[in-house]
């Protein structure tokens, strides 16, 4: 896979970075509108999505550190598992930092209550999602790209 045209590299290289604020902001704003984790991690991982069809595949190899999409993935699992085990006095994934809508209502907060802990697991897997669409997308082209260069190799007869 090559890159595409100075056009396109050029438009991937301004509008890329949008995806990224655009998921991050859906990750962050999931427990008071639509959207969440799942949805704002996979609009981040579509960065790499664009910028492999953007520059090509030699190019975004040369580039990508696998390990910050698994440390994301880690991060988001242990987060999200911590903040499960956090509730345990009273049971799993109990949501202890929420406020109640009269306690709200009376400090003049807003009409919403805070979402508490849903607001922070959204945010553990984002960070999960996102890593890990992106290690999917990253390794089905690594497939690809090995079982192109094999099917290569079998054509000329090198395998013998």
């Amino acid at each position: 896979m090559r890159s595409l045209s100075v056009v396109v590299r050029t438009a991937c290289d301004i509008f890329a970075w949008f995806l990224v604020i655009f998921g991050a902001n859906i990750i962050i704003h999931g427990d008071v509108t639509p959207g969440g984790g799942f949805q704002g991690g996979a609009v981040v991982a579509t960065f790499l999505s664009f910028l492999l069809v953007a520059y090509g595949g030699k190019k975004l190899l040369s580039w990508v550190n696998v390990g910050i999409f698994n440390g994301l993935v880690i991060l988001g699992l242990l987060a999200f598992i911590l903040l499960g085990f956090w509730g345990f006095p009273n049971t799993f994934l109990y949501n202890f930092l929420a406020l109640s809508y009269e306690i709200v209502h009376a400090t003049g907060h807003g009409v919403i209550p805070p979402s508490g802990t849903i607001a922070l697991m959204d945010i553990a897997v984002g960070l999960q999602v996102a890593g890990a669409l992106s290690l999917i997308v990253f390794y089905m082209f690594k497939g690809i790209r090995l079982f192109r260069e094999v099917r290569f190799e079998e054509e000329l007869g090198h395998d013998r």
